[in-house]
C-alpha cells in the first residue's frame, strides 16, 4: 500500500521543498514529511504534480520507460491553425531530435482560475487554447513544440498524468490517494481522501 499526493502547483512555484533564493516552494502549500515529486513542473508552469514517499511508485510514474501520458492545457499567442495542430500530431524535429506524435485539439478556455499575475490582454489581444497530450518529458518540451509551429505558449497547465486528473483542485490545494496494489501505476486501485490546503 502506498500513498500518493495530487497537488495543484501554482504559477511561479518551484517543484521542490527548499530554495536558497527565497522563491515559493512546495513547502509553502503541503506538509507531508518524506515525500518527493514524481517528475516536475517548471517554475512558470501550473497544474498537476504527483508526490509520494514510495520510491518505487515515483519511479513507475516518472521514468520515461513507462511512458505515462501527460495532458496539458496550453494558452497560445494567436489563433492556432489546422496546419500547426496537424504538425503537432505528426511529430516535430526539435534541436534535440524528433518528437513522438502528440494528441492535439483546440479547446474552449478551461474552467480554471485566472493566473496571478494575469496575461496582459493589451500585449496579447488574441489567444487560443490547445489540449496537448505527450508521452515524453524533455525540458520545456510543450513550450518548444508550440513555438516551433509558430504559436508561443503564454500559459501552461498540466491537467493529467496517466489516470490522475487535476480535477477541481485549486492552486495550492492537494488531495491524497491510497494505492492498494503494487502493480504498474496506471492500473492501481486507489482510495481518495479530501483535498486540503496548507494553512
Amino acid at each position: 500500500m502506498s500513498t500518493l499526493y495530487l497537488l495543484h502547483k501554482p504559477y511561479r512555484m518551484l517543484s521542490q521543498f527548499t530554495d536558497r533564493q527565497g522563491r515559493a516552494t512546495l513547502a509553502d502549500v503541503i506538509d507531508a514529511p518524506g515525500v518527493y515529486a514524481a517528475g516536475r513542473l517548471d517554475y512558470d508552469s501550473e497544474g498537476l504534480l504527483l508526490l509520494s514517499d514510495d520510491g518505487s511508485l515515483i519511479h513507475r510514474i516518472a521514468h520515461p520507460r513507462h511512458k505515462q501520458p501527460k495532458t496539458y492545457w496550453v494558452q497560445l499567442e494567436g489563433q492556432i491553425s489546422d496546419e500547426a495542430i496537424n504538425a503537432l500530431r505528426n511529430g516535430l524535429v526539435l534541436k534535440d531530435g524528433p518528437t513522438q506524435p502528440a494528441k492535439a485539439r483546440r479547446i474552449a478556455p478551461p474552467a480554471i482560475n485566472p493566473r496571478e499575475p494575469a496575461i496582459d490582454p493589451k500585449r496579447h489581444p488574441s489567444t487560443s487554447w490547445l489540449e496537448l497530450t505527450i508521452t515524453e518529458g524533455r525540458n520545456r518540451q510543450v513550450r518548444r513544440m508550440t513555438a516551433h509551429v509558430g504559436f508561443p505558449t503564454l500559459r501552461l497547465v498540466r491537467a493529467a498524468i496517466g489516470p490522475w486528473q487535476l480535477g477541481d483542485l485549486q492552486p495550492g490545494e492537494w488531495r491524497k490517494e491510497t494505492l492498494h496494489a503494487p502493480r504498474p501505476a496506471r492500473n492501481i486501485n486507489r482510495t481518495t481522501t479530501p483535498r486540503r490546503r496548507r494553512s
